[in-house]
C-alpha cells in the first residue's frame, strides 16, 4: 500500500485523493475540524431525536414509508433494517477501486457534519478502508436517485459487521471475521445513521472522477497514435498549423493540434504525397484528428467542472444545517452526473470510431500511398494486420452502442414516491467498459502505425524522432514489428498494456516535452 495520508475534512476532497485511495491505497484520517464537525451535528440529531415530533429520517420510517412515526425503542432496529433491506444487490462483483472510491466519497460527505452521524462511525469509516477491507457490492441495484442505495447499504453493511467483504490478501470472507482479524468493532447504528450512510451519489461519482483519470491519458494517447498514422500515410502537417486553429478557438482543438504538430516535428514523411495521384487534402479520418479529439477533450473540461462541484457537496437527505435546522431536500438525485457519465461515452465512442478508421486506411493498398496490403510481410502468403482491425471494428461497435443514454431512461420506484431516476449509476457502469475498450482501440491503431511507420523507414523515409522514440518503446514493451505472420494477440495485449499504463505518453515526452 502506498503509504501516502488522505485528510478529509468538512470542505469535500479533489479528484487526486479519490483516485490515491481507490487505486493506490492511500491511507485516510479525519481532521480535527471534520470530527469536531461530526460531534456539532449528531447533538443537534439527538436533540430532535428526543422531541415527540416526528423528523424526517430520524424518527420515522422511510421513502414511501415517512408517515409512520418510529418510537425510540424501535429506531434503532429501524436504522439496522434500513441496511439490511437495501442491500438488495444481484450481479457480478463490483471492482475493487470503485467499493472503495464508493467508500471514501461517503465518508467525504460524512465528515461535512451536515449527515448528523457520530465522529464513530465516520472513524470505522476510515478504519475499514485503512485496514483493506472492501465490501462485497454487486453490479445491479441503483437506479441513481435516493443514492446510489444498494451499493452504498452493502457497505454499510461491512460497517456493522454482516455480509460478506474481501481482505487485503483478496479473500472474500463474512465480514465480521475480517473487522475482528483487524481489532475493528462493528458499529451500532442509531438514529438516521443508517440512512445517511446509503444516500449518496458515491458510486456515480467514483466512478467519474477513475474515468476522467483514464480518458485523459487515452485523448494524449490518441493524439500520438493520430500523429503516426498521419506520418505513416504521408499526409501534411500543415493543417496543425495554430494560426489555423485560432480562427475556430475550441480550446481542446488547440491541445490536440499541438500536440500532434509536436509528436511530427523533424519527420522526414509528412507532406509528400508520393503515389501516382497526389492529394491535395487528407481524408477526413486524417485532417480532421484535432477537430474530434478536441471536442473530446472539452467534453472532458466540462466533466470534471461538474466532478468537482460534486467532490465539494454534501449528498444526503435529510441534512443537518449549520442553522440548526434538519430539512429534506432532493440533492441525492444523480443526473448532473449521469449526463456528464453519457456525454463522456459519447466522445469516447466517436474517439473510437475515427482511430479504426484511420487504421483501416492504412491497411489498404487502394488508400494507404504505396504500404503493403494490411502492413503484411508477403501479402497473400502473410495476413498482416487483417484482423487487428476486425477486432478493433468490434470494439468501436461495442462503443457505439454503449454511448446510447442511460440518463434518458427512468423507472418509477418505491410506490411512485421516487417517481423520476436518474440511472446514472448503469452510465457509470457502462463508461467503465467504454473506456477498457477506448484504450484497446487506440493500442491497435498505434500498433498498425509503428509497423507502417517502420515499413516507410525501411524505404527510405526518416520518422520524426518521437516517431521513433514511441516505436522503440513499444518494441521494448513486447510488441513485435514488421514481419511474417505470427500469433498476433499478446502483441496487441502488450500495446494494450502500453497504451493503458500511459507509457505511450511517456515514452514521447521526452523529444516533444510536455503533451497536454
Amino acid at each position: 500500500m502506498d503509504m501516502h495520508t488522505v485528510v478529509v475534512g468538512t470542505s469535500g476532497t479533489t479528484a487526486e485523493d479519490v483516485v490515491a485511495v481507490a487505486r493506490h491505497g492511500a491511507r485516510v484520517e479525519l481532521s480535527a475540524a471534520a470530527v469536531e464537525a461530526l460531534a456539532a451535528a449528531r447533538l443537534i440529531v439527538d436533540a430532535l431525536a428526543a422531541k415527540p415530533e416526528p423528523v424526517y429520517g430520524v424518527s420515522t420510517g422511510f421513502g414511501a414509508l415517512a408517515s409512520r412515526h418510529i418510537s425510540p425503542e424501535l429506531r434503532a432496529q429501524l436504522q439496522r433494517n434500513i441496511v439490511r433491506s437495501h442491500a438488495a444487490g444481484m450481479g457480478p462483483r463490483v471492482e475493487r477501486e470503485v467499493v472503495r472510491a464508493l467508500m471514501f466519497l461517503r465518508l467525504k460527505t460524512v465528515a461535512s457534519g451536515h449527515t448528523g452521524v457520530r465522529p464513530e462511525v465516520a472513524q470505522t469509516m476510515a478504519d475499514l478502508l485503512n485496514a483493506g477491507i472492501t465490501p462485497v457490492v454487486h453490479e445491479y441495484g441503483s437506479l441513481g436517485c435516493s443514492g446510489d442505495l444498494a451499493p452504498l447499504s452493502h457497505c454499510a453493511l461491512t460497517l456493522m459487521g454482516e455480509g460478506d467483504a474481501e481482505g487485503p490478501d483478496g479473500t472474500v470472507r463474512p465480514a465480521g471475521e475480517l473487522l475482528a482479524a483487524h481489532g475493528i468493532t462493528p458499529v451500532e447504528l442509531r438514529e438516521k445513521e443508517g440512512l445517511a450512510l446509503l444516500n449518496g451519489t458515491d458510486g456515480m461519482l467514483g466512478m467519474l472522477v477513475m474515468a476522467l483519470a483514464d480518458l485523459k491519458n487515452l485523448y494524449t494517447s490518441a493524439d500520438i497514435t493520430a500523429a503516426l498514422s498521419l506520418e505513416a500515410l504521408l499526409g501534411t502537417d500543415k493543417v496543425l498549423a495554430p494560426e489555423l486553429h485560432a480562427i475556430r478557438p475550441h480550446p481542446g482543438q488547440g491541445v490536440s493540434a499541438d500536440n500532434m504538430l509536436r509528436v511530427l516535428a523533424g519527420s522526414g514523411l509528412t507532406g509528400h504525397h508520393q503515389d501516382d495521384a497526389p492529394r491535395v487534402q487528407d481524408a477526413y479520418s486524417v485532417r480532421c484528428a484535432p477537430q474530434v479529439n478536441g471536442a473530446g477533450r472539452d467534453t472532458l473540461d466540462y466533466a470534471a467542472v461538474v466532478a468537482g462541484r460534486e467532490l465539494a457537496s454534501s449528498v444526503d437527505n435529510p441534512v443537518v444545517l449549520s442553522d440548526g435546522r434538519v430539512e429534506s431536500n432532493g440533492n441525492f438525485h444523480g443526473a448532473p452526473v449521469a449526463y456528464v457519465l453519457d456525454f463522456l461515452a459519447i466522445v469516447a465512442a466517436d474517439l473510437g470510431s475515427i482511430c479504426e478508421r484511420r487504421t483501416d486506411r492504412l491497411l489498404d493498398k487502394n488508400r494507404s500511398h504505396g504500404l503493403p496490403p494490411f502492413l503484411a510481410d508477403d501479402a497473400g502468403v502473410d495476413s498482416g494486420l487483417m484482423i487487428a482491425q476486425y477486432t478493433q471494428a468490434a470494439l468501436v461497435s461495442e462503443m457505439k452502442r454503449l454511448a446510447v443514454p442511460a440518463s434518458a431512461d427512468s423507472i418509477p420506484s418505491s410506490a411512485m414516491q421516487e417517481d423520476h431516476v436518474s440511472m446514472g449509476w448503469s452510465a457509470a457502469r457502462k463508461l467503465r467498459t467504454a473506456v477498457d475498450n477506448l484504450a484497446r482501440i487506440v493500442a491497435v491503431e498505434l500498433y498498425a502505425a509503428t509497423r507502417a511507420v517502420e515499413i516507410r523507414a525501411a524505404q527510405g523515409l526518416t520518422p520524426a524522432p518521437a516517431s521513433q522514440a514511441a516505436v522503440a518503446a513499444l518494441r521494448a514493451a513486447g510488441a513485435e514489428g514488421p514481419g511474417p505472420d505470427r500469433f498476433l494477440a499478446p502483441d496487441l495485449a502488450a500495446a494494450d498494456t502500453f497504451v493503458r499504463e500511459g507509457r505511450l505518453v511517456a515514452a514521447v515526452e521526452p523529444v516533444t516535452g510536455p503533451l497536454a
